[in-house]
């Protein structure tokens, strides 16, 4: 065989490798050629350069200038800029409190607070209307905001608002002047009030505004009149003194009159408050005078222990304010006022008092009468006066007690207690209070001291417990 035929196989098995690598290389060319090339990485994006307006504040002479900015790692950072700019657009608006101006007023003669007066100070630059944004910028890490606002048209809306805050106050204070004439001084100072929170925006200017045939500043003369009209109430009460006794069972009705001045006219509907110690702490009561100015009220259970009482009745200022007025503005005005009032003394004559009954021991009679003696002590450390005879008296305690034994145990007796204690009004024998209690132990070596001991337990719950019931009864 030849050489030739030899090499048929091997040759057939190289050619059969050679297109294997061929085809490998085709599907791995194929397999590259469906790959996404990717981009190359974009450039950082470039700073704009600062506007003239960031590196030097701009001057006008013709518009107010506002530029805020905010730092861009706040999540709000373009409304944040946007109110800065606005806050310092506003500080540029020049606001001078005038010399006699009610805001001066206040400021110099009342020491109103400091917070209060810079409300109203600054509440002209608040409102800020017709203003424009002029441009915007924005670095890597800052937002800024340019907003103007053209000052003649500042002055123009202000001037509007200014007019129609006058108008308005004006036509309030002459319906108050009219109400007042009337008589009604509860709907002349709401209208009065109305008419001074109306101009707030403008407390610390001091224009003249015609009334009548006077010219006033206005706000000025809407806090005097508030002034003149809490200052103008006369209060009368009968009797001047309230006399408190047993005869009227410590209940006294004061009667109260209003009026516009001494022996002017009545005030009907004015809310009064009238305060005087209780048995049971500080009483404050409202009234509102009926037509013909006139009030009643009853001063009962005052407190015992008041060293000088007496019922102050004056006008309820906060109760002339109608509750949509905002107390921010009210409440420091009305505490400038001076509040009419009238001071009416309290005397307390506390009952003249007999101590009769019958305290035992065991049945046999105890010359110094504990129970009576400590309701004795009691009673006159409060004011009571204890009197010898009962026709001297006007109420009699009649105290009945007695003991009995009650069994011994390992040599120890007990006695047991029992008690009745009444009031009676002298005069018309009508029994005021009944106290009284059943079996109070007393355990000791014999029945005798036992029936002792009963009575010192018996003792301290007349202290703590007969004496406070008896007051309440006697000044309910």
């Amino acid at each position: 065989m030849s050489t030739g035929l030899l090499d048929l196989p091997r040759r057939a098995a190289g050619g059969r490798l050679l297109r294997q690598g061929l085809v490998f290389l085709l599907l791995l060319s194929a397999c590259r050629a469906r790959q996404t090339v990717q981009p190359p990485e974009p450039a950082g994006q470039v700073e704009l350069p600062k506007p003239a307006w960031v590196t030097g504040r701009p001057v006008s002479s013709a518009d107010y200038i506002g530029i805020g900015i905010a730092s861009k790692t706040r999540p709000d950072y373009q409304e944040t800029a946007k109110k800065n700019a606005l806050n310092d657009l506003a500080s540029e608006i020049s606001v001078q409190v005038e010399g006699n101006s009610l805001l001066y007023t206040l400021d110099r003669k009342y020491k109103f607070d400091e917070e209060f007066t810079s409300t109203i100070r600054t509440s002209t630059q608040e409102r800020l209307e017709g203003y424009e944004l002029v441009d915007t910028y924005e670095s890597g890490s800052e937002y800024w905001m340019y907003y103007r606002l053209d000052k003649e048209a500042h002055a123009r809306a202000k001037a509007a608002r200014k007019q129609q805050a006058i108008d308005q106050a004006t036509d309030l204070y002459k319906r108050a002047r009219a109400g007042l004439a009337a008589g009604d001084l509860r709907t002349a100072f709401d209208l009065d009030l109305r008419a001074l929170v109306a101009m707030k925006d403008y407390w610390g200017e001091n224009d003249l505004v015609p009334i009548g045939e006077r010219s006033v500043p206005l706000a000025n003369e809407l806090f005097n009149d508030l002034q003149r009209m809490a200052g103008g109430v006369h209060l009368a009460v009968l009797p001047e003194r309230c006399a408190l006794d047993w005869s009227n069972r410590f209940r006294r009705e004061l009667l109260i009159t209003a009026s516009f001045a001494a022996g002017g006219k009545a005030l009907p509907q004015l809310p009064l408050i009238i305060g005087f110690p209780g048995a049971e702490g500080k009483v404050n009561e409202s009234r509102n005078t009926d037509a013909d100015g006139r009030a009643r009220i009853t001063i009962q259970r005052v407190s015992l222990a008041a060293a000088a009482p007496e019922a102050v009745v004056e006008l309820d200022l906060k109760a002339l304010v109608s509750k949509d007025i905002d107390p921010a503005f009210t409440a420091p005005l009305l505490g400038s006022l001076a509040v009419p009032a009238v001071h009416v003394p309290i005397d307390r004559l506390l009952p003249k008092v007999f101590f009769t009954g019958h305290e035992r021991n065991l049945g046999q009679v105890l010359g110094n009468d504990p129970l009576a003696l400590v309701l004795k002590e009691e009673l006159t450390a409060k004011g009571f006066r204890a009197v010898d005879r009962p026709v001297d008296a006007d109420l009699v305690v009649e105290v009945v007690a007695d003991t009995r034994p009650a069994g011994e145990s390992s040599g120890f007796f007990t006695a047991v207690l029992d008690e009745t204690i009444k009031v009676i009004d002298r005069r018309s024998g009508e029994t005021i209070h009944e106290a009284g209690k059943q079996g109070i132990k007393g355990i000791q070596l014999d029945h005798g001291k036992a029936g002792m001991d009963a009575y010192k337990k018996a003792a301290q719950e007349v202290r703590a417990e007969v004496v406070p019931a008896l007051l309440n009864a006697l000044f309910q």
